[in-house]
């Protein structure tokens, strides 16, 4: 896809995956329009919006001012929480409303990103012969086919992440919007700045090859590599060194 004279949507682009995407984006020329609670680090053809993306309505709108910059042909879904709690544990019973939250904050922010950007992509004119108007990109998990304990809510969440991305695919085909999902394993984010040397060790002993946590700027390689590959729809695609998780 020719990213000339085009906008994007980033969620979750003050930080880690979102904001490596984000800057990616704008550093092939994309007008990007970042999504997050608050407004990230200024780079450089980044404009940032609060939005929570678990208001339906709050998206439409903001991605309907992200459209008017240029025509809007991507949106990658960063924004997620990974809350961790057992379904039975010692303090009692998993809290239905983390659950709850955590669904409503990986799965329906998703998908009322990608309901809101694929409206405006529609529309728009095709790009070329084929009839595409653009690409989402969602972020699952590797949690998604190998959650861990403590993990039922974001596991079930991303799961639900990857099997969306399929059926948008297929939604949205007659539209000329693909949709794709990168499930990356462990990554150096800020979420994992707080865990000591000894944990990150022992998380990257798992990773086969490279035997490392995984760069945000690598998981913004492989959304540019999907944008820019036509034929890549309906893919949920590992990003995860060959890891397999454990149970715990």
């Amino acid at each position: 896809m020719d990213l000339q004279t085009t906008s994007a949507v980033v969620t979750g682009a003050a930080s880690g995956l979102g904001q490596a995407t984000a800057r990616a984006l704008a550093e092939r020329g994309v007008a990007v329009t970042g999504f997050d609670l608050r407004a990230g680090e200024s780079i450089e053809g980044v404009r940032y919006e609060v939005v929570d993306v678990t208001d339906a309505e709050a998206v439409s709108a903001a991605v309907k001012r992200a459209a008017q910059d240029a025509p809007l042909r991507v949106a990658v879904n960063c924004a997620g929480i990974c809350p961790s709690a057992r379904i039975v544990g010692r303090k009692g019973t998993h809290d239905p409303k983390v659950f709850a939250t955590t669904i409503n904050v990986n799965l329906m922010g998703t998908f009322h990103v990608l309901t809101a950007a694929a409206e405006a992509m529609a529309g728009t004119e095709p790009i070329d012969d084929d009839g595409q108007r653009g690409v989402v990109i969602n972020t699952a998990s590797v949690a998604a086919f190998e959650g861990q304990v403590g993990q039922a809510a974001y596991a079930a969440s991303k799961g639900a992440v990857h099997a969306l991305s399929i059926t948008a695919a297929r939604d949205l085909a007659s539209l000329g919007v693909r949709v794709n999902a990168i499930a990356p394993g462990i990554v150096a984010t800020p979420m994992m700045e707080g865990i000591t040397p000894e944990f990150r060790a022992e998380l990257e002993a798992n990773v086969q090859f490279p035997r490392r946590l995984a760069r945000p700027e690598e998981f913004a390689q492989l959304a540019l590599s999907i944008i820019d590959n036509d034929y890549i729809n309906g893919q949920t695609i590992r990003l995860d060194g060959a890891l397999r998780m454990p149970p715990r």
